[in-house]
């Protein structure tokens, strides 16, 4: 268990760290850099702890019955460990402290609505292509759910900020409150935390009754 979880918190923190750092950019090419980043994270890990990185997908896979119930907690301390110390570094290089957040003019029930729709694709992914009894062993899991990301960034960042991942919104908006003294908005721990939640549950149903006994 203890490699598992030092591999949640490896790849969370990479993740997130790219993140914070390519958002503080504002490069365009910042959606392309937190994909290709989680991709290759996720093939470094996904032998090992599954590569979740987020506790969204870590419900997802533990509702599809390929995460043990007992494991949900320990990989969520991990994921959030993972992004507080990436915020943390974050903070340090760029000398302000990051947190996701809705674009502007952005009502939090329609980040909200945004972030369950696109964690639901996420989730949806990684279910089909990392569990999967008619994908077992496929070489584009990584790339998959890296390009995944990378297309919700595009569409979905300006609108709800894009986070999909409760270690992203709520590690970070712990971060810039509790540390850095940052006024975060009660609205995006709410957003940040039920939606990727509810997208990644609705996920977990829908593969479910797409796959029935073929995916086990």
């Amino acid at each position: 268990m203890a490699g598992k979880l030092l591999t949640e918190f490896i790849g969370t923190f990479f993740l997130v760290l790219a993140i914070a750092l390519a958002v503080a950019s504002g490069s365009t090419l910042a959606p392309l850099a937190i994909g290709l980043m989680l991709m290759a994270m996720v093939y470094a890990g996904g032998h090992v702890s599954g590569a979740h990185y987020n506790p969204a997908v870590t419900v997802a896979v533990a509702i599809r019955g390929r995460c043990p119930i007992t494991d949900v907690v320990p990989y969520w301390a991990a994921q959030f460990a993972g992004s507080f110390a990436a915020s943390a570094c974050a903070a340090l290089a760029t000398g302000k402290a990051f947190f996701a957040q809705p674009g502007a003019g952005v009502s939090p029930p329609t980040a909200l609505l945004v972030e369950i729709v696109f964690t639901f694709a996420l989730a949806f992914v990684v279910l089909h292509v990392a569990t999967h009894r008619k994908t077992a062993g496929n070489s584009y899991y990584g790339a998959a759910i890296g390009l995944t990301v990378t297309a919700a960034a595009v569409t979905a960042g300006p609108v709800s900020g894009c986070a999909l991942n409760p270690a992203v919104g709520l590690g970070t908006g712990l971060h810039a409150q509790l540390v850095a003294g940052a006024d975060v908005p009660t609205s995006v721990f709410l957003i940040y935390s039920a939606g990727p939640i509810i997208g990644a549950a609705l996920a977990a149903i829908a593969f479910k009754l797409v796959s029935g006994p073929d995916a086990d």
